[in-house]
């Protein structure tokens, strides 16, 4: 699981990127809003640990972009016992979860994992983009016309569409869509991709799959 921490006081960013690394997270630490930002538009993550008070950027400010910008991974807000306003605006603005500093560690640990194990809630049962619609209790991809999707197939396009803002590196779709599995290689990640490439061609959608071997890969329309 791929944790992004937004946390410009630096000794408790390490505390807290050192806790969760134990807990067997791997963890990108940023020190600002902007930072953040970036991470979270150009990497996918399974959970997003956001300060509020951050240099540059503020962590509702970052919140409300990656929502407008249609990223759904679930994020956790730290906030100061004074900051009751911006808690209920974070919730109102896609928040998943909040906690007040000062906190306890082990109940940092604790909402992290439910968050990370919440965000299997975002698998929905339809997503779209451009002409497609792919329908997880189906497994169907369509558009002009239909077709069915093996099981991994259907992971690896979701997982595109999850992350459809930003191209997707193939370690993430080996560890998302294949669980790191032992034998699964940038050729099988290859392999696959141009099998969905077929299948978006077979029903005339506009929506490709860009990203040569060895990826990043990205859905994106094409016009």
């Amino acid at each position: 699981m791929k944790i992004l921490l937004a946390e410009d006081t630096v000794d408790l960013n390490k505390v807290i990127s050192q806790m969760l690394e134990m807990q067997g997270f791997d963890v990108d630490s940023t020190f600002d809003g902007q930072m953040a930002l970036e991470k979270a538009l150009s990497n996918g993550y399974d959970g997003i640990v956001l300060d509020i008070m951050m240099p540059k950027m503020s962590g509702l400010q970052v919140l409300k972009e990656i929502r407008k910008r249609n990223i759904v991974t679930p994020v956790l807000m730290l906030t100061a016992k004074a900051e009751v306003d911006d808690r209920v605006e974070g919730l109102d603005a896609g928040a998943d979860d909040y906690l007040t500093k000062p906190f306890a560690m082990k109940e940092l640990m604790a909402r992290v994992k439910a968050l990370t194990r919440r965000g299997s809630q975002y698998a929905a049962k339809e997503l779209s983009f451009g002409d497609i619609t792919l329908k997880s209790e189906s497994l169907e991809l369509i558009a002009s016309n239909t077709v069915r999707l093996s099981l991994k197939e259907f992971s690896l396009m979701q997982a595109l569409l999850l992350n459809q803002e930003h191209a997707v590196d193939c370690n993430y779709l080996i560890e998302h869509v294949w669980n790191d599995e032992a034998d699964v290689s940038e050729e099988t990640v290859w392999l696959y991709v141009n099998f969905l490439r077929g299948k978006l061609s077979y029903i005339d959608s506009n929506v490709e799959i860009k990203g040569d071997k060895g990826g990043p890969y990205q859905v994106v329309i094409n016009e």
